[in-house]
């Protein structure tokens, strides 16, 4: 990885344009050839980025980023105040959250809690951008995307979103509804959920583990 601290403006030029004044950022050239600006404050996501696969051309202090649509990322740099490389190595991965991957083993075991009639097609069902956490069929057999978490905050029901959006691309699949099962959900991820159509469920982690017959919170 490539970091750098530069007194910089960026220009965005793609599907719109984005511009950046001069101030004092941090830029980023990853192993896997993206290219991210980050300010020091606001949000741990980056100002602007340019995702790989792309090309990085530098030259007389500016640095040009084309990616293979033809959108372009020009970075121009007024003070360099650091420049450094450092081999990160193998990343091993993100390791779940012991209670999270629980949570998920148990609601698989006990999917009548979430409805009766319900049946478990898949854990870790396989999609294009990541696993769904449980593929379900109602009682109806409608089929259902359940996304679970630990806490329910609004990045899990952005994150369902998306496998909902592309699950139902499937004629196979759909319709595909949601359900978004946590021990605690935050109140503006209940409201976005429930916006978009999915269920909210909180689940009781210790009647899950110490019933026969554990039920869920339905709200």
């Amino acid at each position: 990885m490539r970091l750098v601290i530069a007194r910089c403006s960026v220009d965005y030029a793609g599907r719109l344009t984005a511009h950046l004044p001069t101030a004092v950022r941090l830029l980023l050239v990853k192993a896997d050839g993206s290219v991210l600006v980050h300010s020091d404050g606001g949000s741990y996501k980056p100002l602007n980025w340019m995702s790989p696969p792309c090309r990085l051309e530098e030259s007389d202090g500016e640095w040009r980023v084309v990616n293979k649509a033809g959108e372009e990322l020009r970075i121009t740099l007024d003070e360099v105040l650091h420049d450094s490389t450092h081999d990160l190595g193998i990343d091993p991965g993100l390791t779940k959250d012991g209670v999270e991957a629980h949570l998920q083993e148990l609601l698989a075991e006990h999917v009548h809690t979430l409805g009766n009639g319900w049946r478990l097609v898949r854990r870790e069902y396989p999609t294009p951008i990541g696993p769904v956490d449980l593929m379900c069929r109602d009682a109806d057999g409608i089929s259902v995307a359940v996304e679970v978490k630990r806490r329910g905050e609004i990045d899990g029901v952005e994150q369902l979103t998306r496998y909902l959006d592309l699950l139902n691309r499937d004629p196979l699949l759909a319709p595909v509804r949601g359900v978004f099962a946590a021990q605690v959900i935050k109140q503006q991820a209940r409201v976005l959920a429930e916006d978009r159509g999915i269920r909210c469920v909180t689940l009781d982690y210790d009647a899950l583990r110490g019933i026969d017959d554990p039920t869920a919170r339905l709200f």
